[in-house]
């Protein structure tokens, strides 16, 4: 009996997720109440308080989802000793294709999570922590692996990735990339012009007199 009480939970707040998906997108974050995410969801305005306490604890909780799945993609998909350019392109390609499943709703999520309004500065900044986490994870591997420099900072490190990321994500929103291959091809192209100036030097050759 507890198993299916835990299965409707998570079907509602599934329901809730995919009502504030299509309505974010649709309608705009300022102009979707909770109760037409209530009707959109199928459930009472009651119920989505038991779940969320705001919209914002909505996007919040895509995101916590979003993050699941590109460590599950990670987990799946990635060997151990696999280039930091494969591993940067699989995690930021896997963070493209689940917040654009909605075009207009990933407008919305990353302007939100971006700059976000100052009740959810707290809640995003664990969000933004848990990305840098798993950033920060990477390129240790890559340090013992040799493909990247040990004297750089980790935060500055995922700003330089995560800035050729949004360049990338506005250039298609904006209409510049067409397709999701085109993105790939532009962080591919700007993966590699960043790790050639990043990786370690190559040890002078000292010849024997």
């Amino acid at each position: 009996m507890a198993g299916l009480r835990e299965q409707k939970k998570r079907k509602t707040r599934a329901a809730i997720i995919e009502a504030a998906i299509i309505l974010f997108g649709e309608r705009g974050y300022e102009n979707t109440t909770i109760a037409a995410l209530a009707e959109a969801a199928g459930v009472g305005k009651g119920t989505i308080y038991s779940y969320f306490r705001s919209k914002n604890e909505i996007l919040l909780a895509f995101c916590e989802e979003e993050l699941a799945y590109i460590h599950e993609e990670i987990r799946q998909k990635l060997t151990p000793d696999a280039s930091l350019q494969d591993k940067m392109l699989l995690l930021f390609m896997s963070e493209f294709s689940y917040v654009t499943k909605n075009k207009e709703f990933g407008r919305t999520l990353m302007r939100e999570m971006i700059f976000p309004r100052e009740l959810m500065v707290q809640h995003s900044r664990k969000i933004e922590d848990q990305f840098i986490g798993m950033f920060v994870r990477i390129f240790k591997e890559a340090q013992e692996q040799g493909q990247l420099r040990r004297d750089l900072e980790m935060i500055m490190l995922c700003g330089h990735f995560y800035g050729i990321y949004m360049m990338a994500l506005s250039a298609w929103y904006s209409g510049r990339l067409q397709t999701e291959d085109d993105v790939r091809e532009s962080l591919l192209m700007m993966f590699d012009q960043a790790l050639t100036g990043l990786m370690p030097a190559e040890e002078p050759c000292h010849e024997s007199a």
